[in-house]
């Protein structure tokens, strides 16, 4: 039985107003928010378990789209379903069989394809939260088209080739995040130090859970709100480092 992960209820959150809208990309749908001027850099978000629909996801695509870049944040799911509040636990391993976090392979590349053929984007970075962190982590091993990478609280274990990065990524964690043991945390320290040839970085954020990142300026409780925005802050810093 796993623990919920989430300390908010999903299906209460605040409907968030997007700035940006939908398009249809061959087999996926898509939300992208574009900046006020024209760029070639363009930043991919990869969702968590909640799906590409969730507001806070959307909310993020904004944010980012403000800092001066085309962002896209697909449909990982290609249209089935999410994970729902009223789904159980106990049925998470099964439906994580389903909604493998190391098959977006082929979804990535149609994004990438549309980034630069329709949105003339020469320079492309990702960002990925929980689920979409394992997938970030993933695609910075096997996709160069990806200048950067930031993958919150997603960890891929048990392989040395998934410490060998193309492109430099940077790793963020809550301490209190309790699907992530620090033990973890160390041995991506030190592998990536062993193997990786790139730029990378790990920084835990003192006292945050799983999930700390995506929640919306309403939802911050007083306490969290620094280290939230220190590490969206430290999140955009590295993309524009690179991209």
């Amino acid at each position: 039985q796993m623990a919920d992960p989430f300390l908010y209820d999903s299906g209460e959150r605040s409907h968030y107003g997007c700035l940006g809208h939908e398009v249809q990309i061959e087999h996926i749908k898509a939300y992208v928010c574009r900046p006020s001027f024209a760029t070639d850099k363009a930043v991919i978000v990869v969702h968590d378990i909640f799906g590409w629909l969730f507001p806070d996801i959307r909310y993020i695509v904004d944010l980012i789209a403000g800092h001066g870049y085309i962002t896209i944040c697909p449909d990982f799911f290609k249209g089935t379903d999410p994970w729902k509040t009223t789904d159980h636990w106990a049925d998470f391993a099964d439906w994580m069989r389903d909604h493998d976090p190391m098959k977006v392979d082929r979804e990535a590349d149609v994004v990438l394809k549309y980034l630069k053929e329709q949105c003339g984007a020469k320079k492309i970075g990702i960002v990925g939260f929980s689920w979409g962190g394992m997938a970030v982590h993933h695609l910075m091993l096997k996709n160069p088209q990806l200048t950067a990478g930031v993958s919150l609280y997603g960890i891929i274990r048990d392989s040395e080739a998934r410490y060998n990065l193309l492109n430099p990524t940077f790793f963020i964690f809550g301490e209190k995040d309790h699907t992530i043991s620090y033990d973890q945390i160390t041995l991506l320290e030190e592998k990536l130090k062993q193997y990786c040839k790139v730029s990378y970085k790990i920084k835990v954020y003192p006292g945050q859970v799983h999930g700390f990142a995506q929640l919306k300026p309403e939802d911050m409780k007083p306490d969290d709100k620094p280290y939230i925005e220190e590490a969206r802050k430290d999140m955009i810093d590295w993309i524009k480092m690179f991209v």
